[in-house]
């Protein structure tokens, strides 16, 4: 979505969608705990906007977050269909580039929130979510 459109329809863009922004900083600490090294969030590369970019041992990571209220209708990571993927993929070779480190070794994780109304929040870590061919 353009920049200049998100002013004019509330819920798009990280500082406005309070659910999708408590989802990536559930992310972040969880992704922390669990060993990740967290490089930059909402990283724009080109035309392409990555939630999470992490070093998990000698790996880049580039993490998809997905938050929701409940995964009655769907998981969250279901919606990580095979347009994003690709998006992913060419922020990975881009970014890849730009680090002038074509060797670099990448994965594509997705991490999947589930924040209820009421209770505790639900992480899920779906590690090497999807290949880059």
């Amino acid at each position: 979505m353009p920049r200049w459109l998100s002013r004019w329809i509330p819920f798009f863009g990280r500082a406005t969608c309070p659910l999708g922004q408590q989802g990536e900083d559930l992310a972040v600490r969880w992704l922390r705990g669990a060993g990740y090294t967290i490089l930059g969030r909402n990283v724009h590369i080109g035309r392409y906007e990555v939630d999470i970019i992490a070093r998990d041992g000698d790996t880049t990571v580039f993490v998809e977050v997905k938050t929701r209220r409940s995964d009655a209708l769907a998981s969250p990571e279901q919606n990580v269909g095979p347009i994003k993927q690709r998006k992913l993929i060419a922020a990975a070779r881009r970014y890849a580039a730009r680090e002038n480190n074509p060797g670099m070794y990448y994965r594509f994780d997705i991490v999947s929130v589930i924040v209820p109304e009421q209770g505790r929040a639900r992480i899920t870590l779906f590690k090497d979510a999807f290949q880059a061919h």
